[in-house]
């Protein structure tokens, strides 16, 4: 359903360098960076993904989205394992550990973790193993 998403955030090269960390662990990464020199504002965009396509876009602004919840699917559960370890490294608040959430479906596994910002991010693999 969805294209891409985006938000703003407080501290752009906080967030680069968790984001860049955390979701290489899923398979993703960095694959657009749009400058404020490209754009002629003061706006810095950056786009992660895999394939060339950004799918989840950070952008200076310093106001960090309240109440939003992002879930990135991951390949299986080991790297959900992977993700929650470097999140909480990276600085990343605990908020809900790997493990399955039978109460979704059996086979939902997932880990939730609060960004620079406070924004709940997830990590999910649906497949039974």
């Amino acid at each position: 359903m969805l294209d891409h998403i985006g938000f703003k955030v407080a501290d752009f090269a906080k967030s680069r360098a968790f984001y860049t960390r955390v979701l290489a662990t899923l398979g993703y990464g960095e694959v657009l960076d749009v400058t404020p020199e490209m754009t002629g504002t003061d706006t810095h965009h950056l786009g992660y993904g895999k394939d060339g396509n950004p799918t989840f876009w950070i952008s200076t602004g310093n106001t960090p989205p309240t109440g939003l919840h992002v879930a990135f699917v991951a390949p299986n559960r080991a790297a959900i394992d992977a993700f929650h370890r470097e999140a909480l490294a990276a600085g990343a608040t605990d908020n809900g550990g790997p493990g399955l959430r039978p109460h979704y479906h059996p086979t939902y596994y997932a880990a939730f973790v609060l960004d620079p910002d406070g924004v709940n991010i997830e990590a999910v693999c649906h497949a039974p193993e």
